[in-house]
């Protein structure tokens, strides 16, 4: 599943519109923990989080995730969303719950973290 594909299953807002939506997703997980994030985190993750600071996109990047997703309709700050469009990560927001949002990626295939 593409990032594309995930917004339109989840009704998501693209808030990093410039970044190229075309990254595979490999694997989803739901987490606010960063350090766990960190010991955890997967290339072409899908990451559900409520966290919306800098050390969010920071993360991600480094775990060259696919892109953040933020539930119940969380708006990141200007500061981090202008990072996450520096770095090229892609952050949807959905009004759906964090477990709504995994429960479509688990549906549509798309495997747990291992």
């Amino acid at each position: 599943m593409k990032v594309s594909e995930l917004q339109k299953l989840i009704g998501a807002e693209n808030l990093t519109p410039e970044v190229a939506e075309d990254r595979e997703i490999t694997c989803g997980y739901a987490c606010d923990l960063l350090s766990w994030v960190m010991a955890h985190g997967d290339e072409g993750m899908a990451w559900v989080t409520v966290q919306t600071h800098m050390n969010v996109v920071a993360v991600a990047v480094l775990s060259d995730m696919a892109c953040i997703v933020l539930p119940e309709g969380i708006r990141m700050e200007a500061e981090s969303l202008q990072k996450a469009k520096d770095e090229g990560m892609t952050v949807l927001t959905s009004r759906l719950t964090a477990y709504e949002i995994c429960g479509r990626l688990f549906a549509q295939g798309v495997p747990a973290h291992e």
